[in-house]
């Protein structure tokens, strides 16, 4: 029996006080991963518990590997090194959770055992013929689909071997997919970027032990090596982080600390968008843990003003343009991002159904094939659907801020996939949203 869960919002309110929002999710799907093929025993803490990442727990306990936890963001995983995986007796079911079946993919396609993927109705519509399709490359065997979706086979038994893989489109998971075959397959697997993307999988396999080489905009591993056991610490999500940038950014007199921040220089694009646009944001007390950068960051209300978003940041803000589309719509003048087309085929249409929705809320914005243009204005009132997307619901509920009236969105049950809690904590720092579920 699922529950349909709405957010209403009461219009105005401002951001203060400080708070450490969920842990990160991509690292948190990879700590687990590598952490059952390390050698000895990972500790992990501050791991995110919410759908996805727990998607992905649930499956290496199918496959043999034992968990203690999540007990409050600790996980004590004890690994089984690289050839130690089981065959799981039922299909592995990955919910919402692209990260999990695309980097399952890879990582299943070396081991001596068949596996089928499946997920929710939502994954079963994601294009995975861009990890398929490689991994065949590599001497994996891998059916999808007539439609090049899930559910996917995955037969074992198969002798990878390296190649050296040129992507289309800048895809973090389709490059984590490939490097963990790679620790599979004979020689060496190299994979170019046509921009940068996501490192978490290349930073965390160094902190396992792995040897990653890099050569510009080229990254590459040799087959047969081993992970040893590590303990990670895993930062707060910036792309969770992101929903409150923008809602102090937009508020008046806000100013709001959020602690612990991962700010992997891959991950940073929607800090970078956000100052162009006038934003007021500060990293106080940078550190690193577990091999990835950590600050305090600190933003404080300021006038945003319309920009032309450069290219070369979108890849790296990808998860964050929902809440970017709020920032523009309060802004002054207009906001133009070109290059996104990878926003059309995640969790929703992200450009299309975040127009529509700006639309609803009297917000000139016009979709195009690869972004969009959107003019500020004065946010409206009204009902919007998320079309349960996680970022789009809690996008529209940062909009409250600046609205008119009350807005109302619905199918918000996915925000768990990534943000339990969020309308609770988002409520203790000044936002007027409450929950109302429907049986």
């Amino acid at each position: 029996m699922t529950h349909q869960i709405e957010f209403v919002v009461a219009p105005g309110g401002k951001l203060t006080g400080q708070a450490r929002v969920p842990g990160d999710k991509s690292i948190s799907h990879r700590s687990v991963m590598l952490g059952a093929l390390a050698e000895g025993i990972t500790r992990v803490t501050g791991f995110l518990e919410a759908e996805d990442a727990l998607a992905t727990l649930a499956a290496f306990k199918q496959m043999g590997v034992v968990v203690e936890g999540p007990d409050q963001g600790q996980l004590t995983i004890h690994g089984v090194g690289m050839h130690g995986l089981q065959a799981p007796e039922a299909p592995l079911y990955l919910g919402n959770s692209g990260t999990s079946m695309r980097l399952l993919s890879g990582l299943l396609a070396g081991q001596s055992f068949d596996s089928v993927l499946t997920g929710d109705q939502s994954l079963s519509r994601r294009p995975m013929r861009r990890v398929t399709e490689p991994l065949q490359a590599m001497g994996a065997k891998i059916e999808t689909t007539p439609q090049g979706t899930a559910p996917l086979k995955i037969y074992g038994g198969q002798q990878l071997h390296g190649i050296d893989y040129v992507m289309p489109v800048a895809s973090a998971q389709v490059k984590s997919s490939l490097l963990l075959a790679g620790l599979y397959a004979e020689g060496e697997t190299w994979v170019e970027e046509p921009a940068p993307t996501r490192d978490h999988t290349e930073r965390m396999l160094m902190g396992f032990g792995y040897q990653v080489k890099r050569q510009g905009n080229r990254v590459g591993v040799r087959g047969g090596g081993k992970l040893i056991a590590t303990d990670l610490d895993v930062p707060a999500d910036i792309s969770s982080a992101a929903f409150f940038l923008v809602g102090a950014s937009i508020a008046p007199d806000s100013e709001l600390i959020l602690q612990h921040v991962g700010v992997n220089p891959t991950r940073t694009g929607v800090i970078d968008i956000l100052k162009l646009m006038g934003a007021d944001i500060e990293l106080l007390n940078s550190r690193q843990m577990g091999g990835e950068p950590v600050a305090d960051l600190r933003v404080r209300s300021a006038p945003l003003k319309g920009i032309q978003i450069p290219e070369r940041l979108v890849p790296l803000a990808i998860d964050e343009f929902p809440v970017l589309f709020i920032a523009a719509a309060c802004a002054e003048g207009e906001t133009t991002l070109s290059g996104a087309e990878e926003l059309r085929v995640k969790e929703s249409d992200r450009i299309q159904v975040m127009a529509d929705g700006l639309v609803t809320l009297g917000i000139d914005a016009r979709p195009k094939p690869d972004g969009i243009v959107i003019r500020g204005g004065q946010i409206g009132s009204g009902c919007v659907h998320s079309h349960g997307d996680h970022r789009i619901a809690m996008a529209f509920a940062i909009a409250g801020l600046r609205a008119r009236g009350r807005i109302e969105i619905e199918d918000c049950a996915n925000v768990n996939t990534s943000f339990p809690g969020f309308a609770s904590l988002a409520r203790q720092l000044g936002l007027n949203v409450t929950e109302v579920r429907h049986d």
